[in-house]
């Protein structure tokens, strides 16, 4: 099981407004669905899987948005493949080893991105990001 392609399908960022006060920054992503995907390059016992997918990183009070959508492309074998498609038709679920192989995949490329386009436009960083701090020691008074 390995992710052997990734791509974006949509790029939506939009500022809809100045950061007045607190500013709420969430950040969500799903699967949208998942197709098999023809793998002529791939071996006979092997299956190309699609997992479509969401990223929003919304600003609240209605500040802005970041909404990404792509693709991720799975490689695996063809027993363990229509498991994984019977499970997302039936109950829209994924195991979990493959969720976190995913979903880690899509929070990285998504979360780099999202970082980038909201310094473009002027947002918030819809990461926390690390920062130095200078502790200020008290001046010693002179006898």
């Amino acid at each position: 099981m390995t992710i052997v392609g990734f791509g974006f399908t949509t790029i939506h960022v939009e500022k809809k407004g100045n950061p007045k006060g607190k500013v709420d920054i969430s950040n969500n992503v799903r699967i949208l669905s998942i197709q098999k995907k023809d793998m002529s390059w791939s071996r006979d016992d092997q299956e190309g899987l699609v997992f479509a997918f969401e990223f929003i990183s919304g600003y609240e009070p209605n500040m802005g948005i970041i909404k990404l959508e792509g693709e991720v492309l799975y490689l695996i074998d063809k027993a363990k493949a229509k498991k994984v498609i019977d499970e997302w038709a039936k109950d829209k679920k994924i195991s979990p080893e493959i969720t976190e192989n995913v979903l880690n995949t899509v929070l990285t490329k998504c979360n780099i991105e999202a970082l980038i386009l909201s310094q473009q436009i002027n947002l918030p960083p819809p990461i926390p990001l690390p920062k130095v701090a200078h502790k200020v020691e008290p001046a010693v008074k002179k006898k």
